[in-house]
This record gives structure tokens, sequence and C-alpha cells, in this order.
């Protein structure tokens, strides 16, 4: 090695000489070596430090997965507690602005036997009219209900029977009805979207006496 102007200037030997040695010491550690240290202060003791530390930095990650993995297993939890409970609140509460709705109409019912007198004898021809009255304009109030949750009503007189949505209640000679159509509606049925709730219970014809033009 020479000197000029007070600086070191290293030979071309001697720096291959040292990448040399640079790389077999770098082989060595099975760690990452910080910059600052020496060959010299690489002894045992030094490398079980950086070891340790090494080990301790693992631990704290491994540590924060742990923290992390249990935070989310509890975020999933409450999701689904949640879930369960809004599902029930759902059943429990969801037909709130139907029930809403039929506040009037019930109201309307109990006005009217309030105006009706407890023997029906005592009425007149004008009271009875305005409670009939009264009670068709109910009705319609409750199909208007109805139709603005969904639900409408089935009454298939004249129709010709579909199991899917009416219920025979008997067969009879049909009154000209054709064969398997619908004579009368004991009861109207009533549907929700796709869904029956309630079958029309109807009478089917046989077909006796039907026409047999056309």
């Amino acid at each position: 090695m020479s000197e000029k102007n007070g600086q070191d200037i290293s030979s071309p030997q001697e720096d291959v000489n040292a990448e040399a040695a640079g790389a077999d010491t770098a082989a060595e550690p099975a760690f990452d070596i910080p910059d600052h240290l020496t060959d010299a202060a690489l002894d045992g003791g030094k490398i079980k430090e950086l070891a340790e530390a090494r080990i301790k930095e693992l631990e704290a990650q491994v540590e924060a997965e742990k923290e992390r993995t249990l935070r989310i297993a509890a975020d999933l939890e409450n999701t689904r507690r949640r879930a369960e409970r809004e599902k029930s609140e759902a059943a429990r509460y969801g037909i709130t602005n139907f029930a809403r709705d039929l506040l009037s109409v019930a109201d309307n019912f109990s006005r009217a036997l309030e105006l009706a007198p407890e023997d029906p004898a005592q009425m007149d021809a004008d009271g009875f009219k305005g409670l009939i009255n009264g009670m068709r304009m109910t009705e319609k109030e409750l199909m208007t209900i109805f139709e603005r949750h969904g639900i409408q009503r089935v009454s298939p007189a004249g129709e010709k029977f579909d199991p899917n949505i009416h219920q025979a209640i008997a067969q009879v000679p049909g009154n000209g009805e054709p064969k398997d159509h619908v004579v009368d509606v004991a009861a109207p049925g009533f549907t929700i979207g796709d869904r029956v709730i309630r079958a029309a219970m109807v009478t089917v014809s046989t077909g006796a006496g039907a026409s047999t033009e056309g």
C-alpha cells in the first residue's frame, strides 16, 4: 500500500485480496451483518448477540401475526352475531310497515261496530245502508293495502282449475261450466309474489250439462 498526499492508495492486487476476504466472511453467518462491523468484531459473542436479536425480532413478528389473527377471528364472530341478530329482528319486525298500514282498517272496523246498535232490529234502513257502505269502503282500503305490499287476491270463478293456487272442496255438475273449471269460490286465495299464502277454496265442475259448442 502506498501513500500519496496523506491518503492511502491500495494496489489492484490488494483490492482483489480484500474482495476475496469479504466474500468469505459474508458466506459464514446465516443472517445479515451490519456494514459498520469489521472482521475483528465478528467474534462468537457478537454473532450470538446478533442471532438473539434476530430471534427476538422474529418472535415479535409471530406475536404480531397472532394478535392480528385473533382480531380477525373476533371481527368474524362479531359479524356472525350481528347477522344473526339482524335476521332475528327481520323475522320479528319485518311486517312493521304492513301492520302500521292495517291500523287504519282496524280503526274503521271499530268505528263501524261502535255505530251499530246492539240489537240489529233497532237499525233503520239508512243506518244499515251506511254500515254496509262503510264496510265496503273498509274492504276496499284493505285490498289497496294488500296490493301495496305485493299481496294479490285470487278469486278464480269461471277459470280452469289450477291445483297450484286452488283447492277443490267439492265437485258439482257445474251449471254449464266446462269440466275442471271453477264453479264457485267458497273463500278467495291470496298470493305474495310467486308464493301462495292461501289457496282459493273452490268447487269444481264435473262437466255435466256443459255446452259442447265451440
